[in-house]
């Protein structure tokens, strides 16, 4: 079976639909406190960022930590 790679376009709701264990270890160690906002489900994940003040620097960081978390826990879909 393949990877599912992160990218800044996955929705938030696709996100956290596949990889729930994710939000508190990474995604709120950024400050994108928005994982459990009803709109988040449809902005994507550069969206989210973006709104919340994170840096497209810190955005790519985080894109890296979250495909990085995956690959290491070996949670393939």
């Amino acid at each position: 079976m393949a990877m599912i790679k992160i990218t800044k376009n996955m929705t938030m709701g696709e996100l956290i639909g596949r990889f729930p264990y994710l939000a508190e270890p990474i995604m709120l160690k950024y400050g994108l406190h928005c994982v459990g906002c009803g709109l988040s489900t449809f902005e994507t994940i550069e969206q989210g960022a973006l709104s919340h003040g994170i840096s497209k620097k810190e955005l790519i960081e985080m894109i890296k930590h979250l495909n990085s978390w995956v690959k290491s826990k070996k949670y393939n879909f």
